[in-house]
């Protein structure tokens, strides 16, 4: 059997978890795409790596699927509504009928909730099975009010109503941490999002211990709960101000100190997380296949740093598909988990002071988590899908 590169990570610690970074509705096209572009079909075993992964018989008749769960937001769900637009059209319409008088925004909103519901009852099934354990999907609350506490706590209550195994996404603002108290605090599992920096994960960890708390003074059912804490990790270095404050100091700053900036700040949140016992667990996404400027080989170090950890690595589908014709050029060490970031690097790092305020834990206070520069960039992408599945949705709605 040729193992993918993703099952051969989640071997470094059975307490890894390989989730999948999209809509599981669009899987199955995904993967037809996917295949007809292996050079060598009748060997290379992709077929059989991706049915492993996931597959829509297997899950319905043995509640297994390879990927442990899967995470969604606006893009994804945009992609989603792409593959298919004349159906989603058609549902546009169905739910402007049941909803007289509803405005485009409130039949975005029902659509939206619709993509959450189908996705989660396709792996329901895995979720039955595990005991709660794996098979969650996340919904994120809409991008565009990451600073609107009351709005996004109710738009998470409905999130969560559309499945037994729906995890609600929220954002690393101000806000977003208190709301992620109060979801936690009625046993509801939380995904935390659009988060980069030490001070974010930190004030998470407080506020999902805080709502535990809460939830157990009230006697509330905690027994299938979950909590992950999401570390954009390219977005951090690539889309923030490190290589924007390091051209003005005239600090040269190269693509593999980036990464060795990035893998602090996710290494500093994982063993603070496992030093004080946090139920939380941290969850790696925004990953790269790339050539290392240092060694010239292809890696993927947003995986290989971290082999060995329990963490949940959650893989969009050009992520997957991108690791697959290099397979045999990226190997794992079982304890890059416990290994040291490039003091070099973080010496050069710590100059710049949107890094400081990244890795250290008082770096930044809550009212600047969404000032920071990775989360306005993120959140712009965001709230631009959005907009684009609103106008999606007028433009069904018009014929």
């Amino acid at each position: 059997m040729t193992q993918h590169v993703l099952e051969r990570l989640a071997q470094t610690n059975p307490e890894a978890e390989i989730w999948w970074d999209s809509s599981p509705l669009i899987y199955a096209h995904w993967k037809q795409e996917t295949l007809a572009k292996d050079p060598n079909p009748a060997t290379s075993g992709w077929a059989e790596q991706l049915d492993r992964f996931l597959n829509p018989q297997t899950v319905q008749s043995e509640g297994k699927m390879g990927f442990r769960g899967v995470t969604t937001n606006p893009p994804l769900s945009l992609q989603a509504i792409k593959l298919a637009p004349e159906m989603w059209a058609g549902r546009v319409k169905d739910i402007a009928r049941a909803m007289p008088g509803a405005g485009v925004e409130q039949v975005y909103w029902a659509l939206y909730l619709e993509v959450v519901r189908e996705g989660a009852a396709m792996i329901l099934p895995v979720y039955k099975a595990s005991g709660g354990r794996y098979g969650l999907l996340s919904g994120q609350v809409d991008p565009r009010w990451v600073r609107d506490g009351a709005r996004m706590l109710e738009q998470g209550l409905q999130i969560a109503t559309m499945g037994e195994n729906v995890m609600v996404k929220i954002p690393g603002s101000k806000e977003g941490y208190e709301v992620i108290e109060e979801l936690t605090a009625r046993g509801i599992s939380t995904n935390n999002t659009t988060s980069f920096t030490a001070p974010q994960y930190l004030r998470c960890m407080a506020a999902v211990s805080a709502g535990l708390l809460r939830a157990k003074a009230a006697g509330v059912d905690l027994s299938r709960w979950r909590s992950v804490i999401t570390h954009m990790s390219a977005r951090l270095g690539e889309l923030g101000d490190w290589k924007t404050e390091a051209a003005a100091r005239g600090i040269p700053l190269a693509l593999s100190e980036i990464r060795d900036g990035e893998e602090a700040v996710l290494k500093r949140a994982y063993h603070f997380g496992k030093q004080n016992h946090h139920p939380s667990k941290m969850l790696q996404c925004s990953m790269r296949v790339e050539t290392d400027d240092r060694t010239g080989k292809t890696v993927s170090r947003h995986l290989q740093d971290y082999g060995g950890s329990d963490m949940v690595f959650t893989c969009p589908p050009g992520f997957v598909a991108g690791l697959m014709p290099v397979a045999d050029q990226i190997d794992f060490d079982a304890h890059a988990i416990d290994r040291e970031p490039n003091k070099a690097s973080l010496d050069k790092l710590m100059r710049l002071p949107s890094f400081r305020a990244a890795y250290e834990f008082d770096g930044m206070t809550p009212d600047q988590f969404a000032h920071y520069g990775a989360f306005k960039a993120t959140e712009t992408e965001f709230a631009a899908a959005t907009r684009q599945t609103v106008d999606f949705v007028r433009r069904a709605l018009e014929g």
